[in-house]
C-alpha cells in the first residue's frame, strides 16, 4: 500500500483559517484554535444581526410614518387601525417612503382613511 501524507491538506486548512480571521486582534489572527473560535462566532453573530436588520428597518418604518402623521392629527396605531378597516394593502415600508418623498401622495392616502 502506497503511504498517503495528508500535510499540504493540513495546512492549506489552517491558511483558510487565518486568512478568515485576518485583522482580528491578538491571538485571533495568528493562533489557529483561537481563529476557529473567533470565526464561527462571528458566523453566528452575523447570522443574528441579518435577522435584528429587518427589525431595525420596520422601527424606522414605524417611526417616519408617525412623524408624518403629526400634523394630521393621527397616531400611527390609528393610521393603520383604519388601513387594515378599509382594506389597503400598503406596506409600512412602501407607506414610509411615501411620506418621506411624496408628501402631496401620502396626504391623499390619509385623507382616504379618515
Amino acid at each position: 500500500m502506497v503511504r498517503v501524507k495528508r500535510g499540504i491538506i493540513s495546512k492549506k486548512r489552517r491558511r483558510n483559517v487565518l486568512k478568515k480571521a485576518k485583522g482580528y486582534r491578538f491571538g485571533r489572527s495568528t493562533k489557529e484554535r483561537e481563529a476557529k473560535v473567533a470565526i464561527t462566532k462571528a458566523g453566528v453573530y452575523s447570522f443574528t444581526h441579518r435577522r435584528d436588520k429587518k427589525n431595525d428597518f420596520r422601527r424606522l418604518w414605524n417611526i417616519k410614518i408617525g412623524a408624518a402623521l403629526g400634523e394630521y392629527d393621527l397616531s400611527y396605531s390609528q393610521f393603520i387601525g383604519l388601513l387594515k378597516k378599509k382594506d389597503i394593502a400598503l406596506n409600512r415600508k412602501m407607506l414610509a417612503d411615501l411620506a418621506e418623498n411624496e408628501p402631496t401622495v401620502f396626504a391623499e392616502i390619509v385623507s382616504s382613511v379618515k
